[in-house]
């Protein structure tokens, strides 16, 4: 997740920025049982291709989440539009 550089994709809204670029491979492949979400999480569909959740998020999802994007990041992330580029990291403590 952290080491690719992912796309914004056309399909991306108020829910979450839908990201494009190299799928991430989860371990469980069956639906899990859905628990709440915050702003930021970043869920991992079958595709494979990360969803960070914005204002109009879902509470519960049945996909891991395998991050959360720093709240301070998040504005600037939901102001990307399709076709940039973004790359996830960790953040500093």
């Amino acid at each position: 997740l952290t080491s690719a550089v992912y796309v914004v994709s056309s399909r991306s809204d108020r829910v979450g920025v839908r990201l494009s670029g190299p799928a991430v491979q989860r371990a469980v492949h069956a639906e899990l049982p859905s628990e709440g979400v915050v702003p930021g999480a970043v869920q991992v569909p079958p595709s494979g291709e990360p969803v960070v959740f914005l204002a109009d998020h879902p509470t519960t999802g049945g996909y891991p989440v395998c991050a959360v994007v720093v709240p301070a990041s998040l504005p600037l992330l939901a102001q990307l539009v399709p076709g940039q580029g973004v790359r996830l990291r960790p953040a500093r403590r």
